[in-house]
């Protein structure tokens, strides 16, 4: 009886990926080998094999492992474990949450001195965008007098 296959459809993009997948995606970005990603995280190149072509089912700890051993990013760490068919661990936050408040203060702050036009020509233009190019912030020119 064949195993079933956990497909996560990635939202940026509309294509079902497995966990396999994205842990494959992983692995080549990170331009290492199954052998090289295997030696580190100390398991077999045999089982790295089976979990990235949908094989085997890794559990969460593997998943969170291999995590580890790519620096996959914490969002991305949950889009890999909802994909294996478990909950997300690592909360995210909006900007506008009152524990990042120092973060938005930065950005803020980043923003009031960029800008396409010359520093000595305007205050505060600038723009910031989050990861999938939406605008997040957005500061408006003024002449300097």
């Amino acid at each position: 009886m064949p195993q079933s296959r956990i497909i996560y459809h990635d939202g940026m993009s509309g294509i079902a990926l497995s966990v396999g997948d994205h842990l494959r995606g992983w692995r080549q970005r990170r331009r290492l080998s199954q052998l090289d990603l295997a030696a580190e995280a100390e398991i077999s190149a045999r089982h790295l094999s089976f979990v990235e072509t949908g094989r085997s089912m890794p559990s969460r700890e593997m998943i969170l492992h291999l995590a580890e051993q790519l620096q996959i990013p914490m969002r991305e760490r949950n889009v890999l474990l909802v994909a294996a068919g478990f909950a997300s661990i690592f909360p995210e936050r909006s900007l506008d949450d009152p524990a990042l408040s120092a973060a938005r203060d930065a950005i803020d702050l980043v923003l009031q001195d960029t800008g396409p036009i010359p520093r000595s020509r305007l205050i505060g233009a600038g723009i910031s965008l989050d990861r999938t190019a939406h605008c997040q912030f957005c500061t408006t020119a003024s002449p300097r007098s």
